[in-house]
């Protein structure tokens, strides 16, 4: 079978000097995902509308936790009364909403409802404390904010009392607080009533034939490149910022990333990863609504023993995830209890997926079709993902090919696009690339030139067959003594000792080389000592490729998503290398 968006591949070649003076040609590193499939030219809410007709009777979501099963008729009727309830409040077309809250049936709701009032919808980090809650907010200019209680150890409701001790006074719908001066309504879940806060099951009121007429009226004025979702960058870096997303971004990213995995109408899809983030709301409920699958939460938030009991109980036909997520499962202690027979498909994605992970999500888990995705928030987010049919051996050493309708070339520091195989900085164009940054204009114009092109940061390199490998963050690359390293090539040398369970590689300040490198490894066993670990490398690898310092550690800092935090691990390293002997895990 081919490849279901077979790239045309670009012949465009460039001119090299040869060494005998003749002048060859090299093919670039720039593809083009042409497709015969159309992107999809409709707003979130119309296509919302005309899928819920269609499969009205297919089970469209499941809510473990909550105890809820809703057929797709049935959630058009809940997604319609709270659209209408929040124009009941009063909030017009572009108003920016915030949600803060772990994955919730009031989640999905909140995403399809905002959808078709034409409001822009805010995902606020349920990690994020009160500082960061408040930017966000701020940042945006949120009027509305729906919010859980609680969750884990954060208590939501007081988290906010404390940055707007004026709820305490004001009328529900009606606050005005000197640190969040756009904010005037907060809508909590539960059953509890809060003062100054409206109830999210107040909204869920049935609404008349107007109401209804009304709400159509909006969709009518709705255009699908319209803001619809802001997402704040998931914090690798430490600074946040609000990468706005259109109808046009994230509906047809959805698609096409279901499309790869060759989703269809009656797959059943485990969502374990945060909503929040464009995995759990594009790829994982988009993706559903486009080909009339089933959205399946095992809990609000990842448990490993949650994902296998839902995946066996619910006969799940593909799971997402981060690695983490597929090792925690793949580890836990009662795994070969549960029959993941069903089980076909699904996306690894996140960070890089480590190879010996890859072969037993595939020989353990019966996953003999799952594909490896890349992207990031602002290219909404896939622009490659591997196939089902590819080589096990593209799937774990490549993030597949370029999606369709995407544009990628690879550069070099001076903006010129590489020959195949060259590493350079990924830029991506296309119908996926962010309408920008939210109020940064200047930020937005470092991220994408003036010709549309979307600069990741990352280094990769393209083959000749348009497959992409991810060879590190710019950022990442460390230098030592005039060699460039890539952290990725040691990490994943590293995973072959059958003892390394999980691993981390960052440069480090060094005053002879300029930088030196560091492993920070999560081994299986107590019993793994550095001495063990270089040997293994010696003689495999070269010399300066050897990390010189070696930690072990139980956790690596991460975003809630599961992507590594390496500027923090970095940081860590640096206090103890100057003195400070606070050792990591």
């Amino acid at each position: 079978m081919t490849h279901p968006y077979d790239a045309l591949i670009s012949t465009s070649t460039q001119p090299l000097q040869g060494g005998s003076g003749v002048v060859v040609t090299q093919v670039s590193s720039y593809v083009h995902g042409a497709s015969a499939q159309p992107l999809i030219g409709e707003t979130i809410g119309r296509f919302f509308d005309d899928a819920c007709r269609r499969h009205a009777d297919r089970e469209a979501l499941v809510v473990r936790h909550q105890g809820v099963r809703l057929t797709y008729a049935a959630l058009r009727q809940r997604v319609d009364a709270l659209a209408c309830g929040l124009r009941r409040l009063g909030l017009e077309k572009g108003d920016r909403i915030g949600i803060w809250s772990q994955n919730t049936l009031e989640w999905a709701l909140t995403q399809f409802a905002t959808a078709k009032a034409g409001l822009v919808l805010v995902n606020i980090n349920p990690a994020y404390r009160r500082a960061e809650l408040a930017y966000a907010v701020n940042k945006v200019g949120c009027r509305a904010l729906i919010l859980s209680p609680s969750f884990k150890a954060s208590d939501y409701l007081a988290m906010l009392a404390d940055l707007a001790p004026e709820l305490a006074s004001c009328r529900p719908g009606a606050l005005q607080a000197a640190s969040l001066p756009t904010l005037e309504m907060v809508i909590r879940m539960g059953k509890e009533r809060t003062p100054g806060m409206l109830n999210f099951d107040d909204l869920m009121r049935t609404p008349d034939a107007t109401e209804l007429d009304l709400l159509a009226g909006r969709g009518d004025v709705l255009q699908f490149d319209d803001p619809i979702n802001i997402q704040f960058t998931s914090g690798t870096t430490g600074q946040p910022k609000g990468a706005t997303l259109s109808h046009h971004n994230i509906l047809n990213n959805g698609f096409f990333v279901g499309e790869a995995i060759r989703l269809q109408a009656g797959d059943r899809l485990c969502i374990p990863v945060p909503l929040y983030h464009c995995f759990g709301m594009v790829m994982g409920n988009l993706g559903c609504l486009t080909h009339g699958a089933t959205m399946v939460y095992p809990a609000e938030a990842f448990d490993p023993l949650a994902v296998l009991e839902t995946m066996a109980a619910e006969r799940c036909t593909a799971l997402y995830g981060v690695p983490t997520m597929f090792i925690a499962v793949l580890d836990h202690p009662r795994f070969a209890e549960f029959d993941l027979s069903s089980l076909r498909t699904g996306i690894m994605a996140g960070s890089p997926c480590p190879i010996e992970v890859m072969k037993r999500v595939i020989g353990q888990m019966n996953m003999r079709e799952v594909t490896i995705a890349y992207g990031m928030t602002e290219t909404s987010p896939v622009s490659f993902q591997s196939a089902t049919d590819d080589p096990v051996e593209r799937r774990v050493s490549t993030v597949g090919r370029v999606q369709p309708h995407c544009e990628v070339k690879i550069i070099d520091g001076e903006g010129r696009i590489v020959p195949r195989g060259t590493p350079g900085e990924l830029c991506t164009r296309g119908y996926s690339v962010m309408l920008g940054y939210w109020g940064d204009e200047a930020r937005t114009r470092e991220a994408i030139d003036p010709a549309g092109w979307m600069r990741t940061g990352d280094l990769a390199t393209l083959d000749e067959e348009g497959f992409c490998r991810i060879v590190g963050r710019i950022k990442d690359m460390v230098i030592r003594g005039g060699e460039n390293i890539y952290p990725r090539e040691i990490e994943e040398f590293l995973y072959r000792h059958p003892q390394v369970l999980d691993v981390q590689v960052v440069g480090v300040p060094d005053p002879k080389y300029g930088e030196e490198l560091c492993a920070w490894i999560i081994a299986r066993s107590d019993d793994l000592t550095e001495t063990e670990i270089r040997a293994f490398c010696h003689g495999q690898i070269a010399h300066y490729k050897i990390p010189r310092y070696i930690r072990f550690v139980e956790v690596f800092p991460m975003t809630v998503t599961g992507k590594i935090q390496k500027y923090l691990i970095r940081e860590q390293m640096k206090r103890e290398l100057e003195g400070d002997t606070d050792l990591p895990g």
